[in-house]
């Protein structure tokens, strides 16, 4: 249909007889030649390519009026795999002999007035080769209109549906018209194109104003030569171009260049009537996927008989990875998914009985048969639940893998649905919610292929919400709402907001766990009708009387919906009358974050929450860590179309220094889209709850004991991946009571710690790999030639594991667990984790007979052995490990080929690097240089040796480079790369050994009096931990505390290594602290030593670091002292210095020193230049507020100052009625002495914002 004309010129001849609309006399023979060439590579000299050519002769005869027969002769099909202007196409014979048998075969289409209509050919003939035949038709698709030089039109070809631009131009002395077409097939109303594994990863339109990854145009050259039967076409020159990029195609790119070249031989009359054989109606110009969809791009190999040869690769990987993980195996992985792809359920179902009793190909089997992705995979694991033959950890690992990546259709969701009412998903709480949670992702990449998306897809999800309500079944509830969350149905609104108070007529009472499910079933909801998303969670998060945690649940999904300038600024407007901390808080600082975004998708949102931050900086600007934080972190290029973000969202209580719900969440920008790939939250509102109820003097171990009455679970915890919510858990008393009655002392045959420890003296080896294929992103399009062109990419890992264990106990326990204190244990392992991670990228030709295009490779192997054994006796404090010299690799491997391969020569295929053999060596091995344009060649080690303990860290890395132009940063990575990270042993040594004593009283009695020192006062707690920090060594004072040994043993060699040796000497005002590493081995007389004490009388602690030969050579003094006179604020003052340090400190000081003025400046502190002690630093710290302290730091040269600097929590060093600004010092207290080990790392960050 005509959608616009441009120009309304004159018609292009005034002559009447002159008739230019393309048409066929159906009376007359018309031969012409064709060539039809595609190729693929960087379109930079001197890089390789690869492509396929088609040659052939046509002839086209008429069967009648409108409809005509095209006929193929003189076929040859040729292979181009090399350097442009170096190599050559080469004919490959029997590839040629494939295709011609049934592209040579008669095709019948329709044909009026420049338009091609329906194909009809032999059954035989496959869509592949049909659709050659479609693109040489092409050649006669073409719309000319006398009336106008310039017009638009939208036509119906081989790529779809698509936008054509004409521009025609009249040749007088030749009377040939000259048309020239362009096609915009990037934004077809209908594209001959497929999109797969991408449904995940959300289209943005903001993202994609930045630049493009793709770009694909199409043009065409006709000559038409006015006949008395119409115009006859005489000459047509196509061309098509693709630029891909994994970045922005402005910084290099792969390109496809696609061409077709026919020519008019000549035009005889027919000579009698032509007989067409049988044909079928094959359907119009469009292009037509068949086989393709189900060819993996990365190989091409003959299928004669799928089930022996599947049966053979899975006997072939066992084997390979039984100790270890062959990275060598990848290909056999994926020709594995490609015959899984090919088979029947019912092979599917003798695989299976074939491999029934046997666990390791059994495993392997399940694994990778789950990436078939459509429906016959979905019909086996329904037969695997209905016969029992599964355990439950098989089948929800099964259900995860294989609804998660099943291709989404009515039928696939039809099956799906029958895993909601079989007994057998109900065995066991976490298989049930894998499979509410994978259905409702089923329904959710469903909902993304049609509109409207049916009801009855989600209806099972709607009717559990409701039926666990009836029920009072809070826990099918809550996963019902998660399921509903990941499937965003439309129609699920009305269902969630019966659980949300104060937005439906109709709600119901639930727990505020519940209210928080209901919430974040929006999410996805807020792509699909943000509006009414908008409605909602603003209603919610204006409701003061509601819980602080579901509104801040609310104000998130609310901030994801972008909202415009105008509802920002109603929500600033509103926080500034907002009475709960907790909620203004966290508002602001998300606002706050979200201000300060790079990110496409953020940049008109983030204008608004710059203009909210201005007007609600001076209320809430000033609140601290103490109340619940929302963090942004975000970056974006523009050059490569990449970039990142990463949220922390901390809920908190009133009364609580824990979070209440703590939340993780990355999502990753690439290519115009948004993929939101990790998320991960623990929820433990309980947990804090029953520990604050505790009384002062409550123990750990009392306190969770006494959480067993909870009815709600203490801690739950999900996970989302790419949007999808995939694992969620919950631990409640039930899980433990069980594990402390199982850990329990008294505890004896019954507990199956026990069982365990009885496998573990007989000997156990355990072994595990599991292949996973991370994804399978594909886009496949037609191509003016008929072949599709493909850009995919593959990211397959194969992770195991090796164990070996044994142990011996010395006496063997009888009775009970409780015996082990009191045995002498000896317990000896060994084994490996290895992981490989593959990742390709292929662009180009994808059929089941050639492919042809450029191919990357990344590939990484990790693996990490161990070897130790461990001698420990509780009782007496004594612990020794023995392990040999580590020795691990990590490798990283990258490189780009130009690949070629065919069916009919599996033996010919080639794979060229696209840096090839033109790069030529001078002298310097360590250089290339290149006859166009920049190129390198390095070759590096480099390794950190560690001599006492046999050990090296080395890493290797060798690249070869060929960067034309800075601005072009794809062609950068171009070339071969491999780097890799070891651990090495050296020196001979055999055995590092290490020893640990406790001196049992000395260790619990200063464990103790460290903790009556923390928890004394807020101010004294930062400096005690300073002193403890930097406790090292000093001394020779009877009864050590620790005696630790680490030594390298190797025959009758004398050890080497270290000795450390902790004193500590205890007094009613003051205690020392002294430690003492030494070297072992000859002639060594290194020793670090460090002499502390902490003067509670004065409030003064001092310390002093010295080492070298004998603890001579260097010297650091540190002094620090705290006040609180009355009528002034606690502060504290400390000061460093030194005698003599390394030359490498005092470089890292002076340039340290060179930065503090411009980080100073940034970080708007006053500053004076002044004479200050040389070889010094001081500071002096005041609390100003409980949320807020002074500073005053010196150093040589220059003193910088600053008032009421913000710190990330509040203090409480007096007690406060106000219940909004936090709990008292004694409840802080209480937490700290409950959670000793949090208070340490508590105060150890307190200490480093100071400082």
């Amino acid at each position: 249909s005509e959608l616009n004309n441009v120009s309304n010129s004159p018609s292009i001849s005034a002559c009447q007889s002159i008739n230019y609309v393309p048409d066929l006399n159906p009376k007359k023979a018309y031969e012409y030649k064709y060539v039809g060439v595609m190729t693929i590579g960087r379109d930079r000299p001197d890089l390789a390519e690869s492509g396929v050519r088609i040659q052939c002769s046509l002839k086209i005869t008429g069967v009648s009026d409108q409809t005509f027969l095209l006929q193929i002769n003189d076929l040859t099909f040729d292979e181009f795999n090399g350097i442009p202007g170096k190599s050559s196409f080469v004919t490959s014979p029997k590839l040629t002999q494939r295709v011609a048998a049934e592209l040579t075969q008669p095709v019948m289409f329709e044909y009026v007035r420049g338009q091609v209509g329906d194909l009809q050919a032999p059954v035989e003939v496959s869509h592949s080769v049909l659709n050659i035949v479609r693109g040489i038709l092409g050649f006669l698709q073409v719309t000319v209109k006398t009336t106008q030089n310039i017009y638009e039109l939208e036509e119906l070809g081989i790529h779809g549906i698509c936008q054509s631009n004409y521009a025609i131009e009249e040749d007088l002395n030749s009377k040939e018209l000259h048309v020239t077409r362009i096609v915009d097939i990037k934004n077809c109303r209908e594209k001959a194109a497929v999109y797969k594994g991408m449904a995940l990863a959300l289209e943005n339109n903001d993202c994609k104003e930045r630049g493009d990854n793709t770009v694909e145009i199409v043009q065409y050259k006709y000559n038409v030569r006015p006949t008395e039967d119409g115009g006859l076409i005489t000459k047509v020159y196509a061309e098509e171009n693709q630029l891909f990029s994994p970045f922005n195609v402005k910084g290099g790119n792969s390109k496809l260049l696609a061409t077709q070249e026919v020519f008019l031989i000549g035009v005889t009359d027919s000579v009698g009537n032509v007989t067409p054989s049988p044909m079928q109606n094959r359907g119009n110009q469009i292009y037509k996927f068949g086989t393709e969809l189900n060819q993996i791009p990365l190989q091409l190999n003959k299928n004669t008989d799928p089930m022996a040869k599947i049966s053979e690769l899975i006997e072939h990987i066992v084997a390979a990875n039984i100790k270890q993980v062959d990275n060598s195996r990848t290909a056999d992985i994926l020709q594995l998914y490609q015959l899984l792809r090919l088979v029947t359920l019912d092979n599917m179902e003798t695989l299976w009985n074939k491999y029934l009793g046997n666990s390791e190909h059994r495993r392997w089997l399940l694994d990778v048969i789950a990436e078939v992705s459509d429906a016959r995979v979905i019909r086996f694991l329904i037969n695997r639940f209905q016969r029992g033959d599964l355990s439950v950890n098989e089948a929800t690992q099964a259900v995860l893998l294989t609804f998660n990546h099943l291709e989404a259709n009515s039928e696939t969701v039809e099956m799906c649905k029958e895993f909601l009412i079989m007994p057998f998903s109900r065995s066991s709480d976490l298989l049930w919610s894998t499979v509410l949670l994978s259905y409702g992702s089923v329904v959710y990449r469903y909902c993304g292929t049609v509109d409207p998306c049916p009801l009855i897809a989600v209806q099972p999800l709607l009717d559990l919400a409701t039926d666990s309500l009836s029920r009072n079944d809070e826990a099918d509830l809550i996963r019902s709402l998660k399921a509903i969350g990941n499937a965003g149905h439309l129609s699920s609104v009305k269902t969630i907001m019966k659980f949300l108070p104060g937005v439906s007529p109709t709600v119901v009472s639930v727990s505020t766990r519940a209210q928080r499910a209901a919430v974040q079933a929006l999410r996805h909801l807020a792509v699909r009708d943000v509006h009414r998303v908008q409605e909602i969670t603003l209603n919610l998060f204006m409701q003061r009387n509601l819980s602080s945690e579901v509104r801040m649940q609310a104000c998130l999904i609310l901030f994801d919906t972008k909202p415009p300038l105008a509802l920002v600024s109603m929500i600033a407007s509103f926080l500034l009358e907002e009475s709960n901390l907790q909620v203004a808080s966290f508002s602001y600082s998300l606002i706050h974050g979200l201000a300060r975004s790079q990110t496409p998708d953020n940049h008109i949102l983030s204008i608004a929450c710059n203009v909210a931050i201005k007007i609600l900086k001076p209320k809430l600007g000033h609140l601290s860590y103490h109340y619940s934080k929302a963090l942004h972190f975000d970056w974006f290029n523009d050059d490569f179309l990449i970039g990142k973000s990463s949220d922390i969202y901390i809920f908190k209580n009133v009364n609580s220094y824990f979070p209440s719900t703590l939340i993780s969440k990355w999502k990753a920008y690439f290519i115009g889209r948004i993929l939101e790939t990790i998320e991960v939250t623990a929820i433990l509102v309980y947990l804090t709850t029953s520990i604050l109820t505790e009384k002062q003097n409550t123990s750990l171990m009392e306190a969770v004991l006494k959480m067993v009455r909870w009815k709600q679970p203490l801690i739950s915890a999900f996970a989302r991946v790419f949007g999808q919510e995939v694992f969620h858990a919950d631990l409640n008393k039930d899980v433990i009571q069980s594990v402390m009655q199982a850990i329990s002392p008294k505890a004896g045959k019954e507990s199956p710690v026990w069982n365990m420890i009885e496998n573990i003296q007989n000997g156990v080896a355990w072994h595990w790999t599991k292949p996973y294929l991370i994804f399978e992103t594909r886009y496949i399009r037609a191509t003016m030639t008929g072949l599709p062109i493909e850009i995919s990419k593959y990211y397959l890992s194969v992770t195991g594991s090796t164990v070996n264990a044994k142990s011996t106990i010395s006496p063997p326990p009888t009775d009970n667990l409780g015996q082990l204190l009191n045995a002498d244990i000896l317990f000896e392992t060994d084994g490996n984790v290895r992981s490989a991670k593959d990742l390709f990228v292929f662009h180009g030709i994808n059929t089941d007979v050639v492919q042809s295009g450029a191919e990357s490779i990344s590939k990484c192997l990790l693996n990490i052995p161990w070897k130790f054994s461990i001698k420990m006796n509780v009782k007496s404090m004594k612990f020794q490990l023995d392990t040999p010299p580590w020795k691990t690799r990590t490798e990283i491997f990258y490189n780009v080929y130009a690949v070629s391969r065919n069916i009919e020569d599996p033996a010919e295929a080639k794979m060229t690097p696209m840096m090839g053999d033109h790069m030529e060596f001078e002298e310097n091995p360590q250089t290339l240089k290149n006859t166009t344009g920049e190129s390198d060649h390095l070759q590096t080690k480099i390794c950190a040796k560690a001599p006492s303990y046999a050990t090296a860290m080395c890493m290797e890395m060798e690249a070869e480079r060929a960067h034309y132009l800075s601005e072009y940063p794809l062609y950068y990575v171009l070339g071969y790369t491999r780097c890799a990270f070891t651990l090495e042993p050296v020196n001979g040594k055999n055995k590092v050994r290490t020893k640990c004593q406790y001196n049992i009283l000395h260790f619990q009695i200063s464990m103790k009096l460290m903790h009556c020192i923390m928890f004394s006062n807020v101010i004294q707690n930062v400096i005690v931990t300073v002193v403890l920090l930097y406790l090292q060594s000093l001394g020779s004072i009877p009864d050590p505390v620790l005696i630790m040994t680490a030594l390298a043993v190797s025959g009758n060699d004398k050890p080497e290594g270290y000795e450390t040796t902790v004193y500590l000497t205890q007094a009613a005002e003051k205690d020392e602290i002294q430690l003492l590493v030494s070297q072992i081995g000859e002639e060594a007389n290194w020793r670090l030593c460090v002499d502390a004490d902490v003067d509670r009388t004065n409030n003064k602690s001092k310390m002093q670091l010295q080492w070298g030969a004998e603890c001579q050579t260097y010297k650091i003094n540190v002094e620090a002292e705290t006040s609180h006179l009355p009528g002034s604020n606690p502060s504290v003052n400390a000061t460093v210095n030194w005698e003599e340090v390394p030359e490498y400190m005092q470089e890292i000081g002076k340039r340290v020193g060179e930065y503090i003025p411009g980080v100073a400046l940034l970080q708007r502190f006053s500053q004076t230049h002044e004479k200050n002690p040389e070889k010094q630093i001081s500071a002096l710290v005041t609390l100003a507020t409980s949320e807020s302290i002074d500073m005053r730091m010196e150093i040589p040269e220059l003193t910088v100052y600053q008032k009421e600097i913000p710190l990330p929590f509040q203090f409480f060093p007096f007690e406060s009625n106000q219940q909004d600004e936090g709990p008292s010092i004694s409840s802080s207290v209480r937490l700290l002495e409950i959670q000793g080990k949090f208070a340490v790392q508590l105060h150890i960050y307190i200490f480093v914002c100071l400082v």
